[in-house]
């Protein structure tokens, strides 16, 4: 059973052991020295992209959007209200696929906004159009568990 998780520094990308028995929501980067979570979701450009979801053992839910998009602009502020309710268990991305048009073709996007949730470097599930808080919420945390509980 583990003792420490990884957790990758939203500010500079660093990796670091948390351990479980500490509180996660408290934890600070041991290069930068910025807290971990900031309950807000980072903006992704493709390397923070691949970092966070390749190199943490968080959980990672990535809303794919774009700043002409209506559905994605209602929805941005139950993203972010979603991640004060999902951090520390859960890491929030938001990924600009016109910005990062390469990730988000790699991620075989058709229609935004679009959530990914990525668990063990691998997508884990996804689902397009807006949602509310709650919505994001509920879905996330059953996606999630189900993870959890097959490994």
């Amino acid at each position: 059973m583990p003792v420490s998780r990884q957790i990758v520094c939203p500010h500079c990308s660093g990796i670091n052991r948390v351990p479980l028995d500490r509180p996660a929501r408290e934890a600070r980067c041991g290069r930068c020295k910025d807290r971990l979570f900031t309950g807000r979701p980072l903006d992704a450009n493709a390397a923070t992209f691949k970092r966070q979801t390749q190199h943490g053992d968080l959980p990672v839910l990535v809303d794919v959007w774009a700043p002409w998009c209506g559905p994605c602009q209602m929805m941005a502020p139950a993203f972010e209200a979603a991640a004060a309710d999902l951090e520390p268990e859960m890491r929030l991305l938001k990924l600009n696929s016109d910005a990062e048009s390469g990730v988000a073709a790699h991620l075989g996007i058709r229609g935004i906004p679009t959530m990914i949730l990525f668990a063990g470097g691998r997508e884990v599930a996804r689902v397009s159009g807006a949602m509310t808080q709650k919505q994001i919420v509920d879905w996330a945390c059953a996606r999630s568990s189900a993870v959890q509980s097959d490994s």
